[in-house]
């Protein structure tokens, strides 16, 4: 994917607040019972359109459906999509955090975390055992939400649609398996499975969207006891994991997602940015969209001062955050922008956001109405940035 060479485009990480008449079918799913099918489809389509119609309104480059099909999580969907996964003693009401994001964080807060974690939203996160062969077989699922995207966006959208997918690395990483005999097996029989995927959201001439926040978050579960260089260990497998999906398409095609969860916590035990920047820019997508924009990790802007973009890439930085309620002045918007463009080269810089504003149907991290404000603020930064990189007048 390439960016503009007369101004900095904008996009965003993927997920958005869904609305809650989809919200009310969803969570009607969840329990398990009865729903109109017709008259959920009705609504989805509804919502896809006016999400799509509300990025356009809004300035957005480069858009999506919200991610508004994916029914458990930005992740968990997945589940739905494959053959080989079961969940067992789980309860329908348990909303605690994964698992697999369990570790220093929690340790180190533990009476911020036992407040935190029980207004969180999440559903179907535990309990997840692998029994039998990973195959896709999301095909219904993934078409529909591909033709929901281009009927919302027109023919005129062409190569401004992209679509998520999860990463083998962040498919269940807490599970646990009765069939495979080993993590590598396991990890690479995901990969497989998910390249179909892959696959036909490209084929379908959107662009291919890799999340993968579970590659930096997985660092603070391991790290202590074990080592950096324990978890840089772990970290290779799952790139090579991600080669794999990868494999056949086209990284002008492709953009990764990396964030260190999307929690609004304290995040004081993530792993460095420049600790893992060698393996991220080994994975082979066009893009990279790194959080740049909160408190945490706002400084890790200066790596780009020491690594070199490599050539064809793309880096999509996250200028504003999806952790805050406070909408970012477009000055500052600009600056980030800039700082970065002039590292990198302006034409390599597509204006992002930190993470999704929405990690599934019933978890939002702002209200939706300051979830547009910050897009608003992300285009008219990108505006500023763009009169000043390319040396004209904002008009």
């Amino acid at each position: 994917m390439t960016a503009s060479t007369d101004r900095i485009l904008t996009t965003h990480v993927g997920s958005l607040i869904r609305p809650e008449a989809l919200v009310a079918f969803l969570r009607t799913q969840d329990k398990g019972e009865r729903f109109d099918e017709r008259a959920f489809r009705d609504c989805l389509r509804r919502s896809v359109t006016d999400v799509v119609r509300r990025q356009i309104a809004t300035g957005i480059d480069l858009m999506n459906d919200g991610e508004f099909g994916k029914t458990i999580s930005w992740s968990r969907y997945i589940v739905e999509r494959m053959s080989g996964f079961k969940q067992r003693d789980a309860r329908p009401d348990d909303h605690a955090m994964p698992k697999a994001v369990i570790g220093k964080d929690h340790r180190d807060f533990p009476e911020f975390y036992a407040e935190y974690d029980a207004t969180q939203g999440f559903t179907r996160m535990r309990g997840w055992v692998v029994t039998g062969p990973i195959r896709y077989t999301g095909f219904d699922a993934l078409q529909r939400d591909i033709d929901d995207l281009k009927t919302a966006a027109g023919p005129e959208a062409g190569e401004h649609l992209f679509m998520t997918a999860v990463s083998p690395a962040s498919v269940v990483p807490d599970r646990q398996d009765e069939y495979y005999q080993n993590d590598e097996d396991y990890l690479f029989a995901v990969a497989d499975a998910v390249r179909v995927e892959y696959q036909a959201i490209v084929d379908a001439g959107l662009i291919l969207q890799v999340d993968d926040a579970y590659f930096a978050t997985t660092y603070e579960t391991m790290v202590p006891p074990g080592t950096l260089n324990d978890y840089r260990a772990w970290a290779e497998l799952r790139v090579e994991a991600i080669k794999r999906a990868l494999r056949g398409i086209p990284p002008e095609r492709t953009r990764y997602h990396l964030c260190w969860g999307s929690w609004n916590g304290p995040h004081t035990a993530d792993v460095p940015f420049k600790a893992i920047v060698d393996l991220v820019l080994q994975i082979p997508t066009g893009g990279y969209s790194i959080e740049m924009a909160n408190p945490r990790h706002e400084h890790e802007w200066r790596v780009w001062e020491k690594t070199r973009l490599p050539a064809g890439k793309v880096l999509l930085p996250g200028v504003v955050t999806h952790s805050t309620n406070i909408v970012e002045h477009p000055d500052l918007v600009a600056e980030r922008v800039t700082r970065l463009a002039r590292l990198v080269g302006r034409e390599n810089v597509i204006a992002s956001t930190d993470c999704g504003f929405a990690q599934g149907p019933f978890v939002r991290r702002v209200h939706p109405t300051i979830m547009w404000a910050k897009l608003s603020a992300l285009v008219e930064g990108a505006r500023l940035a763009s009169a000043t990189l390319w040396g004209r007048a904002a008009g």
